[in-house]
């Protein structure tokens, strides 16, 4: 979890843009939240040095890279640095391409906690499986003799299925194409749609959040807990979407366990962006020690389609590692609609109606039930909001205690809002919004507890 600067800003990089950033992220409460890494996108460089060495930009960067670091850690973050698996970066600034072992080292003497590294310029080193494995394996070699603990974040946008090879040698993978702020319009830029099953030869970029979704279905079983796959940078605040679809982003990018950059300007952040990207129900599904991605149960074509011709219903579940299964019901319809799912379809997997787990009850809990309201959120914003409340239905502060012991508490900021329950063999039934997202936490019931509040 953390922020990066190239949603929002692209080369526009500065010392004081990082550091601004990284007191608000402190302020907001996002640090508390796990928002750790502050994560220094392309365009920071002044080429190499005689001898070869990266240099930083000192008129972007006036007090090097190393004080940079030096401040993050200061505040309790931790910094991320981007480089390219090619002669030059995206932004055609110097790459790494046979310098792995010299750059490693460099990261690793100004302090850098986290490396995202790209697939431009490559030189043609792609195509297949090996060709990438061993361009990518050779900084991660490099990093791993530097001695300093570096998370190693793989963006190759998802060419030679790097979810077949990375987990021996990278934290995590970008499985698509680059995202823009779309929820769901198609770009013939970003060709691949997730129904080849997964096999793109072009991953392209302006890639949908509908489009980077389904992509993941295919893939479900290649997350694993220290490996996974990255889906790429959120968009909520950009301005692209609806409050209803930036929910739906969050919510299915947490539920996969991807990695939760932030992509906005957080210095001029709303208060309805904070209160998604603060909702600790939500982020609990993403920070669960049961790592894996959500399984896509099924998906149907809707009539209701949208400006673009999209409309799609789907419902995903992952079992959590107390037992708890988390639902998705996705209307990607155009309008509101209600959503059910019964727990023979929720427990297929463990083998339908004919499964334990589908013939007991369960409490339902709502995670956006709890969502933090905007005079709440404004007056985080203004810092008038007061220390947090362990009785907060709204906000958490995981550096006081962690989602996995909260959780075991009860928490219910962390659970989210109790709205009934479902009986034995019976079916979850919401509403859900054009765009948008059911998103709940069942609970087995204690054996012999009296159906209430059924759905």
């Amino acid at each position: 979890m953390g922020w990066d600067n190239w949603n929002a800003f692209g080369c526009s990089v500065s010392e004081d843009l990082l550091l601004g950033t990284a007191q608000k992220i402190v302020y907001y409460g996002l640090r508390d939240l796990g928002y750790q890494y502050v994560i220094l996108d392309d365009c920071w460089s002044a080429g190499r040095s005689s001898n070869g060495t990266l240099l930083a930009d000192l008129t972007k960067f006036p007090n090097g890279m190393a004080h940079v670091a030096d401040q993050l850690h200061s505040m309790g973050l931790k910094f991320g640095m981007y480089s390219s698996a090619g002669y030059y970066t995206c932004g055609r600034y110097a790459g790494s391409l046979s310098h792995e072992t010299q750059d490693a080292q460099t990261f690793a003497d100004w302090g850098v906690d986290y490396l995202k590294y790209d697939n431009c310029y490559n030189g043609g080193q792609a195509g297949t499986q090996m060709f990438s494995y061993n361009r990518y394996d050779t900084m991660s070699q490099a990093l791993n003799k530097t001695g300093r603990p570096i998370l190693y974040s793989m963006c190759n946008w998802g060419e030679d299925s790097p979810w077949n090879w990375a987990q021996t040698m990278a934290n995590s993978w970008r499985m698509s194409g680059d995202i823009y702020d779309s929820f769901s319009r198609p770009d013939v830029r970003c060709p691949c749609t997730g129904d080849e099953g997964y096999d793109c030869a072009l991953p392209g970029f302006h890639c949908s959040v509908l489009n980077i979704m389904n992509k993941m279905a295919s893939i479900q079983s290649k997350t694993q807990s220290g490996a996974e796959s990255d889906m790429d940078m959120l968009e909520v605040g950009n301005g692209g979407q609806t409050d209803d679809e930036y929910k739906t982003h969050f919510s299915m990018w947490a539920l996969n366990a991807s990695p939760l950059i932030i992509g906005t300007d957080i210095r001029s952040m709303t208060p309805a962006s904070l209160s998604i990207y603060s909702n600790p129900a939500v982020i609990a599904l993403n920070q669960d020690s049961a790592v894996s991605a959500a399984v896509r149960h099924w998906r149907y074509y809707v009539s209701d389609v949208d400006e673009y011709g999209m409309g799609e219903i789907s419902m995903w579940t992952r079992t959590l590692n107390n037992s708890d299964v988390a639902v998705a019901l996705v209307n990607a319809g155009n309008n509101s609609r209600t959503m059910n799912a019964t727990l023979a379809e929720i427990f297929f997997d463990n083998g339908a109606a004919r499964s334990p787990e589908a013939k007991i009850g369960y409490d339902v809990y709502d995670l956006w039930g709890y969502r933090m309201d905007n005079a709440t959120a404004t007056n985080v914003l203004n810092g008038t909001s007061g220390p947090i409340n362990g009785n907060s239905t709204t906000r958490y502060n995981s550096t006081a205690m962690s989602y996995a012991d909260g959780l075991a508490m009860n928490s219910t900021a962390l659970l989210g809002n109790r709205t009934g329950s479902v009986p034995p063999l019976g079916t979850l039934t919401a509403m859900v919004p054009r765009h948008g997202v059911g998103l709940f936490r069942l609970r087995a019931q204690p054996a012999g507890m009296k159906k209430r509040d059924e759905l």
